[in-house]
């Protein structure tokens, strides 16, 4: 188990204002310093060699937080060791699509299994890229609970190593039907760097629900509730501090990718928009400034496998 120095947290100032303002400030301290680790526990390093897919999030040349997707057959992440992690891919091809991995940058990654609603996040250093893999130091590493996380089965697909990429800096009809049916997206967002604290850095994050979730406002402009989650506001720490983030929505059924640069509005509660959303403790509204679609870039594609995640947790 880690043993965090009593002078430093496991929080950065963002999250722990949060924690402050909402009244669970020393409780979640408490259970942060108990269950974020600088390693990965024997039964999350099996997780990981189970996986098709992780979520990274990673920073752009601006500084931007971007997500994205890498695939491959189970076993292509492994941890040699319980400090680290390796994403064995070509990234040769996959480089181009993934901006900021380089050696010595930060980097998010979430691991989640849709199938049985398993995740764990971590944040970490990139320590080494080769032709074939990318090495990750890792820095903090924990668990989340299975909230809003809908169930799905995953096959493999044929896919075509060249995507159809369409880029505009806005959402047109067929990104607005993906955005509207969506039960599920990633974000990452950042602040600070692992290096200067272990508390900072980019973070890589799910959120889900019912599909219709996401309210599309306009074509540039999209809604989303935030529910109650561990308290520890990691996602909503790094937006109150560094709004920048990166969206990203995965069409389950084709295997097309949505990643959208935007900027975040934190909506707090006592209103009556946030009201009007059952079960919403605050909103985020996200303000887009590009949009990105990969026809059929993920060669996976998901079934529904159990009710909507609305349907089991609310």
């Amino acid at each position: 188990m880690t043993t965090w120095p009593h002078a430093v947290s496991p929080f950065h100032p963002g999250e722990r204002a949060i924690q402050q303002l909402l009244g669970v400030r020393e409780r979640v301290e408490d259970g942060g310093r108990r269950l974020i680790r600088d390693f990965l526990p024997d039964e999350h390093r099996d997780f990981y060699a189970r996986l098709p897919f992780l979520v990274l999030g990673t920073l752009n040349a601006g500084g931007s937080p971007a997500a994205s997707i890498v695939s491959g057959k189970p076993g292509f992440v492994s941890s040699p060791h319980p400090k680290a992690l390796t994403i064995s891919i070509d990234f040769r091809s996959t480089m181009p699509t993934i901006t900021g991995l380089v050696s010595g940058a930060d980097v998010g990654i979430l691991g989640i299994d849709l199938s049985t609603r398993r995740r764990n996040r971590l944040n970490g250093i990139v320590s080494a890229i080769r032709d074939d893999a990318i090495e990750i130091e890792i820095v903090q590493a924990y668990g989340n609970c299975p909230k809003y996380i809908t169930v799905r089965e995953w096959a493999t697909s044929r896919h075509s190593p060249t995507p159809l990429v369409s880029e505009s800096n806005a959402l047109g009809n067929i990104e607005q039907a993906i955005v509207a049916a969506a039960d599920t997206f990633f974000i990452a967002s950042a602040f600070g760097r692992t290096r200067d604290n272990p508390s900072r850095g980019v973070d890589a994050s799910h959120r889900g629900g019912a599909p219709g979730f996401v309210r599309i406002d306009d074509a540039r402009t999209l809604t989303v509730p935030d529910f109650v989650g561990n308290f520890a506001f990691n996602t909503l720490g790094n937006l109150l501090l560094e709004p920048r983030c990166g969206l990203l929505f995965l069409d389950f059924g084709s295997g097309t990718t949505l990643e959208i640069a935007a900027e975040a509005e934190i909506v707090w509660g006592g209103g009556l928009e946030v009201a009007a959303i059952d079960g919403a403790q605050r909103l985020l509204r996200f303000h887009l400034s590009r949009v990105r679609r990969s026809e059929g870039a993920v060669p996976l594609r998901w079934t529904l496998a159990a009710p909507h995640v609305a349907d089991i947790d609310h």
